[in-house]
């Protein structure tokens, strides 16, 4: 894979780990309130998520500097 794909996938990857965890937030805080979001997932479930994109987003950045460090 080329730097710039690589790039686009992580920063992909580390916006939706962002979208989730804004959406964990809002599902507490409705929840609070009595009402829900999203049904079929709970708050706690939506933020392993998050942590397994950004996994994969230190994955990433881990191979980058593998690779920067190889070239010099």
């Amino acid at each position: 894979m080329s730097e710039k794909n690589i790039s686009a996938i992580s920063r992909l990857l580390f916006l939706g780990a962002f979208v989730l965890l804004a959406l964990s937030m809002a599902e507490v805080v409705a929840r609070q309130l009595g009402y829900t979001i999203l049904r079929t997932f709970s708050p706690g479930r939506l933020l392993e998520y998050a942590a397994i994109l950004l996994i994969f987003v230190l994955a990433l950045l881990l191979r980058q500097i593998r690779d920067r460090v190889a070239q010099s």
